[in-house]
């Protein structure tokens, strides 16, 4: 830990706010590569960078401010000098900024701001530039190995072992930086979170905000896996849009897709004893990210000794437990929090992830439907903090994500 500090304090104390020094860029395509090869520097050798940044909780639209600083070229003994690829903006980045998320950042002042500040952003894909470590060379691609990481900046300094080397084999940056929340959440949930043994090929699950980054892997990694499964989706402005939006994952591999007022109607219970005929077991799985009805509903919908699981709560409704429901059908109720499983099992959480990524390369995964928000050097902090405000906001058309330029 001491000797964590110490790199941190010779490595990032040299990253000094140098907004007015004259820097120069070149830009090429390297041969063969999907990003540019780029190059800004200033005077000694010093690599110029913008970070993201806030110094008090509050409406991302409010408290970000746009850092710019100086890297050193001297790079503390195992560490990586890194730049960006890709950073998406998760629901959890916003609830951080906002200060009700569950784990609270530390306050820092090492980037040379005027006040103690955090750089948001737990997801992204980074390349190394210059490495003082082995295992890590100048053009690969890593991942940070925990939260926290402060993926929302042009370039980063980072010890070789906070991270986690990817292979870019037929990757893009997009699908290498949105693979270590969604999918993963996804993954982990289906195979560790069932009573007794684990889901079979053959048995249902059943969950909510279906549409959401982990609804959709959760689809596909189950159709992979020969689960069967039932989604719940807010309906659309019109019935045209619903129904483009229940063959989209029907297509996913969804045995069934319906609405939330479908889900809420006396007539649910009809159609899941149908589809569940043959069954003995009924739902084993319930995956909540919404709460209040919809989770009542689902806990209702679960067979003898099934799971609800709630890593989520967007209807900002309690989860309300039926006593009858806990006394005769042995249910269980329990939380999953991406952030304390890959904090505390960084092996597993590489492990997963490589397992992911290689059905991604196989095309037997597809990426999350996203919204790209360039990056640029001269990038207004406006723009920038549009996209983020605009997150928890509406139906969206994919999830938004970072992706970094001429930086």
């Amino acid at each position: 830990m001491a000797g964590l500090r110490l790199l941190r304090a010779h490595g990032l104390a040299s990253s000094l706010a140098r907004s007015s020094v004259r820097c120069t860029c070149r830009t090429k395509l390297s041969p063969g590569s999907q990003t540019q090869v780029r190059y800004k520097s200033g005077p000694y050798g010093y690599t110029q960078a913008k970070s993201l940044v806030f110094s008090e909780y509050g409406e991302p639209k409010d408290v970000l401010k746009l850092h710019s600083h100086s890297i050193s070229p001297t790079l503390p003994s195992a560490s990586v000098l890194l730049r960006t690829l890709a950073a998406p903006i998760n629901p959890a980045d916003v609830n951080t900024i906002q200060g009700t998320y569950g784990a609270k950042p530390t306050f820092s002042s090492l980037l040379g701001t005027a006040e103690p500040s955090v750089v948001p952003g737990n997801e992204g894909v980074f390349e190394v530039v210059s490495s003082s470590a082995r295992g890590l060379a100048k053009g690969d691609w890593v991942i940070p190995k925990k939260t926290q990481f402060g993926t929302w900046r042009t370039h980063a300094l980072a010890a070789a072992d906070a991270v986690i080397r990817v292979d870019k084999e037929g990757l893009t940056p997009a699908q290498a930086g949105t693979v270590a929340v969604n999918p993963c959440s996804a993954y982990r949930m289906l195979r560790d979170y069932t009573a007794g043994e684990p889901l079979r090929e053959g048995q249902w699950f059943l969950q909510n905000g279906a549409n959401s980054g982990v609804g959709r892997a959760a689809i596909q990694l189950g159709r992979l896996w020969g689960y069967r499964s039932i989604n719940v989706v807010r309906a659309r402005e019109d019935a045209s849009a619903t129904q483009q939006l229940k063959d989209e994952l029907t297509a996913l591999g969804a045995t069934h897709v319906v609405t939330e007022d479908e889900f809420q109607s006396r007539e649910f219970r009809d159609m899941l004893a149908e589809w569940t005929r043959g069954s003995p077991e009924g739902v084993r799985l319930g995956l909540n990210c919404v709460g209040g009805k919809s989770a009542a509903t689902m806990a209702k919908s679960l067979g003898v000794g099934g799971t609800v699981v709630t890593y989520g709560g967007m209807a900002r409704q309690p989860v309300a437990l039926p006593t009858g429901l806990l006394i005769f059908k042995d249910l269980r109720f329990v939380g999953f929090w991406l952030s304390r499983w890959a904090d505390r099992d960084p092996l597993s959480k590489a492990q997963t992830v490589a397992e992911i990524l290689g059905l991604v390369r196989e095309g037997r995964f597809r990426d999350v439907p996203t919204v790209e928000v360039p990056w640029a050097w001269d990038t207004e902090v406006q723009t920038l903090k549009d996209a983020v405000q605009g997150t928890l906001e509406g139906f969206r058309a994919g999830k938004g994500i970072f992706t970094f330029k001429d930086t």
